[in-house]
């Protein structure tokens, strides 16, 4: 709800700070006196195209801020995340213009973007007959008024998931189809390859096993002289194990003279002279090994210039080429196997298709049914309004395929005429500026009921009526009041005499400059300013007294 609208140095208003309350408020005064700045200024705080001609004269700055009570738990805060703003119980749009052209905008004297500010200020206000394309006369919003009249958001989350199901399926399809022409285009190369590496039949690791045993035969000759040489020290009568079956023998002299003493020395040596034997024992067995086969280390080389090769012409390691073989051996069977799997995801596809054209049938359906209930609920309201040659219809037509989205494949158009034998055309191609604000007015009493929280402001809703008409009008608007906070610019004392809050608007010279000045009337000067407007600027006993019988007991 709009709390507070404060505006500096706007046009002919250099400063104002309006307080509003909730019900229907309604905004009055004599032509010219500066209603339209109202909005104008209202505007720019919800995001408006800067108009820099709105600076007041011989001043270099202008603003307007309007504040908001909300809730804490709105949709429209999860927004407002990346900007930095917290939920809170209040929400403060602001908007600075300069003299230079420049513009700022805030949102709880956060800087925001213009678009972003205006996506707020849409999600705040809803003003009709006013700024075009906002409000009811924005086409993108029609889908979700009506889902809303429909009251089935678990079926939209429904559509939601089962269309990015079909989504993800066709994709998958896709790619699918893309790889196995792919696969296909490369086929005879693959069937080579794998032939080729099918007759090399590579092993893991492979080139790492033959690299060891090449340098085995290339080193055979010297590593079996290091192993004879080593073989040697330790068999010489002055090699290791002959000084430890010495020390051995005289330890064991002395045994009956210290035997506990010597015993884990004892022990000691003779352990090193078993491991002595033992690696006397591997060396000859290595040696009688090692041969240095020349054959062997041709094959052994020969082997390795093809496991590189074919590890370079498949851009791989040969350790890895195994694996490589694997993986061609996979895409060949995929190409050979294509048929039976693409029909696999043609079928899950075509379910995924199938469950979103279903969700979208009901709610199709779902959504007939409450265009039907809407224009019937807007039929009825257009009588009282002078609009009874009139005729509105909610138009739901079948988008093509290719448009269909997580909302569903219906389009929706408000279309209306105002006389009978007209063509029916779009509900502001149709209508005058009064008509139209009209046709919005029945619109939004026929959909109050499912609306969320708004501020809504209606320009001069009753233009070009008066009398039983206007009284209608009055009616209706204040059943808005009551769903919603309402604020009307109305130059009719019927609709006036319906608001629960009343507002002037008028002129006054100061200084030699003209200045519009607001305020808020109470009930004495409600009076006198409805008697105005039923009189003119002589104001009679008869209109106060009609003005009394307008506003009755409020």
């Amino acid at each position: 709800m709009l709390t507070q609208l404060t505006i500096k140095n706007i046009v002919l208003i250099d400063s104002l700070q309006l307080n509003f309350d909730g019900g229907l408020t309604v905004l009055t005064g004599e032509t010219g006196a500066g209603k339209s700045i109202l909005l104008d200024a209202l505007g720019l705080a919800l995001g408006a195209r800067a108009d820099f001609g709105l600076i007041r004269k011989d001043e270099d700055s202008a603003s307007v801020t309007a504040c908001f009570a909300v809730s804490a738990n709105a949709p429209f805060w999860q927004h407002l995340e990346h900007a930095s703003i917290l939920p809170c119980d209040e929400l403060i749009l602001r908007r600075n213009l300069k003299s230079d052209g420049r513009s700022q905008a805030y949102l709880n004297d956060e800087p925001v973007s213009l678009s972003l500010l205006r996506q707020i200020g849409d999600e705040l206000i809803e003003i009709q007959g006013q700024f075009e394309g906002r409000g009811l006369l924005d086409v993108s919003g029609y889908l979700p008024l009506i889902d809303r009249a429909c009251q089935h958001p678990d079926r939209l989350v429904a559509l939601s998931e089962a269309w990015q199901s079909w989504q993800d399926a066709s994709d998958a399809f896709d790619a699918l189809q893309l790889k196995i022409q792919q696969s296909r285009e490369e086929e005879d190369w693959l069937r080579d390859a794998i032939e080729q590496l099918d007759v090399l039949a590579p092993q893991p690791d492979e080139e790492s096993a033959l690299v060891s045993e090449r340098a085995l035969h290339a080193h055979a000759a010297k590593l079996s002289e290091a192993l004879m040489q080593a073989t040697v020290m330790l068999a010489d009568d002055e090699g290791a194990e002959a000084l430890a079956g010495r020390a051995e023998r005289i330890l064991e002299s002395h045994l009956d003279v210290a035997g506990e003493r010597l015993s884990p020395a004892l022990e000691a040596i003779q352990r090193a002279r078993m491991e002595l034997q033992e690696a006397d024992s591997q060396m000859r067995a290595i040696a009688d090994t090692l041969d240095g086969d020349p054959a062997r280390l041709g094959q052994i080389d020969d082997r390795l210039f093809e496991l590189r090769a074919q590890a370079r012409k498949h851009k791989t390691d040969a350790d890895r080429l195994a694996d490589t073989h694997i993986s061609l051996a996979e895409q060949l069977s995929q190409i050979d196997d294509s048929a039976s799997l693409l029909s696999e995801y043609a079928r899950d596809l075509e379910d995924k298709f199938d469950a979103y054209k279903q969700l979208a049938s009901v709610i199709s359906e779902r959504r007939h049914s409450a265009a039907h209930a809407l224009d019937r609920a807007v039929m009825a309201e257009l009588p009282p309004l002078k609009l009874e040659a009139a005729s509105f219809r909610t138009d739901i037509t079948l988008l093509e395929e290719a448009r269909w989205s997580v909302s569903g494949f219906d389009r929706i158009r408000f279309a209306a005429r105002t006389n009978p034998g007209m063509a029916e055309d779009k509900i502001d191609k149709i209508a005058s500026g009064g008509e139209l604000a009209r046709f919005l007015l029945a619109l939004k009493v026929a959909l109050s009921e499912n609306e969320p929280a708004k501020t809504l402001i209606f320009d001069e809703v009753d233009s070009g009526v008066g009398g039983a008409v206007a009284a209608a009008v009055g009616a209706r608007l204040a059943r808005l009041g009551r769903a919603m906070q309402t604020l009307v610019i109305t130059h009719s004392p019927q609709v006036a005499a319906a608001a629960d809050h009343h507002f002037h608007i008028a002129k006054t010279n100061l200084d030699e400059m003209t200045i519009s000045r607001t305020v808020q009337l109470d009930r004495q000067e409600r009076i006198e300013e409805i008697a105005r407007m039923l009189s003119g600027d002589q104001i009679t006993e008869q209109a106060r007294a009609a003005a009394v019988a307008l506003i009755g007991g409020q």
